[in-house]
């Protein structure tokens, strides 16, 4: 049921990227391995694509590998704006910079999430995270230095509260408090921040998600995220999203819609959020929801990303290229 990581980019990663970006001109790419120039959909215009993401580069190899109608399905995903997961890994700020930076000079805003709360994942498929308050407050400071004024969205901790409210293993103690000083710091670094408040089927008690919101800064914060690398349709989620944001004034909430174009995974296999077969994109990114409390449809989770080593998969966060495919294959035309 938690939220499985998207793969932490390095900070040499995010200065590669930036190569790329600075040599694409448009077309396909080189023989050496250079991502193509992604075409953004209108839709998603103000979201950053990377140009050199995952999904990008398995586009470039299944083209030279001749799989041609593969790499125009996988397209669907390597065209669309995808968050980029910052954790401990590497220099955070010159990490961060470097995606704010490529993003700016594109003259669109980037999808980040912070992801690096103390007892991360109640140690399971994604376990890490901060060692302890201090170093996650430091942590937190150095993505705002990144940040740095520029326009950007932040989603905020990705299962942490309802992984708190759920009183699931491991110490949880003081982790509204460090939302809260997140919020600020990253709001005051420009940030547009959603706190993460899990999906429908993770807190079933709206009144004490509520109230731990309020207790982790969501008065300062833009809003709260739902069905981060989750499976749950939109209108469940928006149901859902609602009783929560009546009891806090009225906050928007951003869905994550990566993954839930077939909805929830109904099978007898186990776990039921763990890579499951048979699902398929959903909405792509997007600001026009038609829906004045849903401030945004985004892919948060990389489709294709493993949500762990479930059902013969690789470990949280590798890329898996045919359940990618599978994901693009199974998508409703838009």
């Amino acid at each position: 049921m938690s939220a499985r990581r998207r793969r932490i980019a390095s900070a040499a990663l995010a200065a590669m990227a930036a190569l790329t970006l600075a040599g694409c001109s448009g077309g396909s790419s080189d023989q050496q391995g250079q991502a193509p120039a992604t075409v953004v959909p209108p839709a998603a215009s103000e979201f950053w694509v990377d140009p050199a993401s995952t999904a990008a580069k398995q586009v470039e190899q299944w083209r030279q590998d001749g799989r041609t109608a593969d790499a125009t399905e996988l397209e669907k995903i390597a065209r669309q704006p995808v968050a980029h997961w910052i954790g401990s890994e590497g220099n955070t700020t010159d990490e961060t910079k470097g995606i704010v930076s490529q993003a700016k000079a594109a003259g669109r805003t980037p999808v980040l999430v912070a992801y690096n709360i103390p007892n991360r994942d109640c140690g399971q498929y994604s376990s890490g995270g901060a060692q302890d308050d201090d170093q996650y407050r430091s942590f937190v400071g150095q993505m705002a230095a990144g940040i740095g004024g520029t326009k950007s969205v932040v989603i905020l901790e990705p299962d942490a509260l309802a992984q708190t409210l759920s009183k699931c293993e491991g110490e949880q103690g003081g982790r509204e408090a460090l939302l809260s000083g997140a919020v600020k710091t990253l709001k005051g670094a420009g940030a547009e921040v959603y706190i993460d408040a899990g999906n429908p089927g993770f807190v079933q008690d709206t009144g004490q998600l509520a109230d731990g919101l309020r207790k982790s800064g969501i008065d300062q914060a833009a809003g709260f995220a739902l069905n981060v690398s989750n499976f749950q349709t939109n209108d469940a989620v928006t149901s859902y999203g609602k009783k929560v944001s009546d009891q806090i004034g009225g906050k928007k909430f951003v869905i994550d819609t990566s993954r839930n174009g077939n909805g929830s995974y109904s099978g007898p296999e186990q776990p039921t959020w763990c890579n499951p077969p048979g699902r398929a994109l959903g909405t792509p990114p997007t600001r026009k929801t038609s829906d004045p409390r849903v401030a945004a449809y985004l892919w948060i989770k990389e489709p294709g990303d493993s949500d762990g080593d479930c059902r013969g998969s690789p470990s949280a966060g590798q890329f898996m290229p045919d359940y990618a495919l599978g994901l693009a294959k199974a998508a409703k035309s838009s």
